[in-house]
């Protein structure tokens, strides 16, 4: 067993942005019990201990933490690197002046597209030019900026744009990811899912960029599954490499995996070191010994793990069924009537938001 050398510290899912394609669970009033300051403090020991290298500092939005420089404050001290998945809605110059004073090592803002309109349509609030403001901030604090964009079937036309928007802002890092269907993008799916045409257009673009930038900006571009021969490697191997732990305390292997029915571990009951070695939810997919055909006689299974669990259930209701997203799943046809529906309608059907949540917790940060 391989320790994991990424936390994915989920501070909160409260966020002021109502964006159709998040990922975070639809069941919201389940994570308002929050982990308090010194809760957070000692999963990060534990983390560090555990052999944690890398601390992601995200939600929903980290920055409605009030205690947010304090817990980058303890990683910083436990000589974690530390990065800030922002909206940057709050992301003002003396909130960013004392996140840097106390050792906040990377910056990552999100952005919908790559002008107001079309860019505040998507996130369901004006908010296109403050994320500009806060990314001029980051680089004159001297942070290195990853923008990143979540891509869809109504913004992957604008891949060029987005492209030149990066070059502008003068980004380290351009992390183009195309939707992953689990939370409110599942449900917005059929309006969220783009043409095999617009992913070819896109393709071309990004390939271009990547050789003309290639000494300037790492251009990194996350392809959708539903159009992938085979499936990706479900966070480098499901619990191999990373761990999440939620707003509420709860461990997972990734994001997505409160959606599966397996036991809760959580770091008010149990120490992460044993959560991470011994708990159903981390043990259940670890390895390849669950794995059922065509997985198991594969070739590809120590490369790509059987894919993604989570999505494995959304689609067939069998976590450790084979990603129907593989071209041998006895499931694939789930997927190609997906694909076939978003080649046969050019239209953009309307997006589903996610709700505003930006209430304060149950508990008070201690």
């Amino acid at each position: 067993m391989d320790s994991p050398f990424g936390l994915l510290a989920e501070l909160t899912y409260r966020c002021p942005l109502a964006c159709p394609y998040c990922s975070n669970p639809l069941n919201m009033a389940d994570y308002r019990d929050e982990l308090s300051t010194r809760e957070w403090q000692r999963v990060l020991v534990e983390a560090r201990d555990l052999g944690v290298l890398q601390c992601h500092l995200s939600g929903g939005e980290p920055l409605l933490r009030r205690d947010l420089v304090e817990i980058v404050t303890g990683a910083h001290r436990l000589g974690l690197y530390t990065n800030l998945v922002t909206s940057a809605l709050g992301f003002s110059r003396p909130r960013a002046e004392q996140l840097r004073a106390a050792g906040l090592d990377h910056v990552q803002i999100s952005i919908q597209s790559d002008e107001p309109a079309g860019s505040d349509r998507i996130a369901g609030t004006p908010s296109f030019d403050r994320k500009i403001q806060a990314m001029g901030v980051v680089k004159e604090l001297g942070w290195p900026l990853t923008m990143n964009v979540v891509l869809h079937r109504q913004n992957i036309d604008r891949v060029a744009d987005l492209v030149r928007l990066a070059e502008e802002v003068g980004a380290d890092r351009l992390e183009l990811a195309n939707t992953q269907y689990y939370g409110w993008a599942w449900r917005n799916r059929e309006a969220l899912l783009p043409s095999r045409d617009q992913l070819e257009a896109a393709e071309l673009v990004v390939r271009a960029a990547r050789q003309r930038l290639r000494d300037r900006i790492d251009v990194i571009y996350v392809i959708p599954d539903y159009y992938s021969r085979y499936p990706k490697p479900c966070m480098g191997g499901w619990a191999s490499r990373q761990l999440t732990v939620t707003p509420n305390g709860d461990v997972l292997p990734c994001p997505a995996a409160q959606s599966l029915p397996l036991p809760r571990a959580n770091v008010r009951a149990d120490s992460l070191e044993r959560i991470w070695s011994e708990s159903p939810v981390m043990t259940a997919f670890r390895g390849t010994d669950w794995m059922p055909d065509p997985c198991r006689s594969c070739d590809r299974r120590e490369l790509d793990f059987g894919g993604c669990r989570c999505q494995a259930f959304q689609l067939t209701g069998d976590a450790a069924r084979t990603d129907p997203v593989c071209h041998l799943s006895p499931d694939h046809d789930l997927v190609a009537r997906a694909v076939e529906a978003a080649n046969a309608d050019p239209r953009d059907l309307p997006l589903i938001p996610r709700p505003h949540q930006v209430r304060p917790p149950t508990r008070v940060s201690s």
